[in-house]
C-alpha cells in the first residue's frame, strides 16, 4: 500500500540540541530510495508502508544502540485508493490555487 506519511522523531538525550540523531534518522529514510522531504519540524516521506515503517524501525535501533534512551515519534499517515498523489503533487496543487485564483487567497 502506498502511503505518505509526515514523522517527526525526537530522541531524548538530556542536551537541547539533537541534530546529530535527526540528521542520522533523515539518513536512515533517505537509504530507503523513496521521496524524502526534510522540513522544519519533521520528515516527510511517501511510498510504500512497509518499506516506511521498516525504515522508522531501523532509525529506532540505530538511535537505541548509540545510546538514547527515550525516542518519542509521531505520525501521520495518509493512504488513497482513487489516484495516485505524492508530496509534489500535493505542494503543486496548492502553489496553482495560490497563484491563479484571487478566491483561493
Amino acid at each position: 500500500m502506498k502511503v505518505i506519511v509526515d514523522i517527526c522523531v525526537v530522541p531524548m538525550t538530556g542536551r537541547v540540541s539533537v541534530r546529530q540523531e535527526v540528521a542520522l534518522a533523515h539518513r536512515i529514510l533517505e537509504e530507503t530510495g523513496l521521496p524524502v522531504l526534510l522540513h522544519g519540524y519533521g520528515t516527510n516521506i511517501e511510498g510504500d508502508y512497509d518499506t516506511i515503517f521498516a525504515a522508522l524501525k531501523k532509525v529506532h535501533l540505530t538511535l537505541h544502540e548509540r545510546g538514547v534512551a527515550r525516542i518519542s515519534t509521531t505520525i501521520r499517515l495518509g493512504s488513497r485508493i482513487d489516484k495516485e498523489q505524492g508530496i509534489q503533487d500535493k505542494l503543486k496543487a496548492v502553489r496553482e490555487a495560490n497563484s491563479g485564483d484571487e478566491e483561493a487567497r
